[in-house]
């Protein structure tokens, strides 16, 4: 690339890579956690402690990497040209819809997460369940977008 990141492109590139893996482990296990607080409300202590887990890993993993990531990934955006009006890229477009998404999904399960630390769940366990598949739909069509660069 010969944008404004010049030769830092790929190393760039890279840190944006590793920060999505973290970002999408945090919001694969997220989920799998609000199942079990959602099932441990009735135990005090219990409930506690999945509310103290899900704390950590929002402020360790998941709030900073969305931030690195969502950094990164425009930068790189940038550097391709997104606001120069250039034709080719389409799929950036679509793959920038579908982080913007997969980022209110992010902030819908950070907000029940914490509605659960106040005992207000109004999810069924079920629903919890299905919810947790989200990341998956998105990030595997966002690599596809991002690989395969389709239109």
């Amino acid at each position: 690339m010969t944008g404004f990141l010049s030769f830092a492109w790929l190393w760039v590139k890279a840190a944006h890579v590793i920060f999505v893996i973290f970002w999408m482990a945090g919001l694969f296990i997220l989920p799998r956690y609000l199942v079990h607080h959602q099932e441990s409300l009735g135990d005090a202590a219990q409930a506690k402690a999945w509310a103290e887990r899900e704390a950590k890993l929002r402020r360790v993993i998941l709030t900073p990497s969305l931030v690195i990531v969502w950094v990164l990934g425009i930068a790189l955006a940038i550097n391709l040209g997104l606001f120069e009006g250039g034709s080719g890229l389409g799929w950036l477009h679509a793959k920038l819809l579908l982080v913007l998404l997969l980022s209110g999904y992010h902030g819908w399960a950070v907000a029940y997460s914490k509605k659960l630390s106040a005992g207000q769940g109004s999810l069924s366990s079920k629903q919890l369940r299905l919810a947790n598949e989200v990341p998956a739909i998105f990030v595997a069509l966002i690599v596809i977008l991002a690989v395969v660069r389709p239109f």
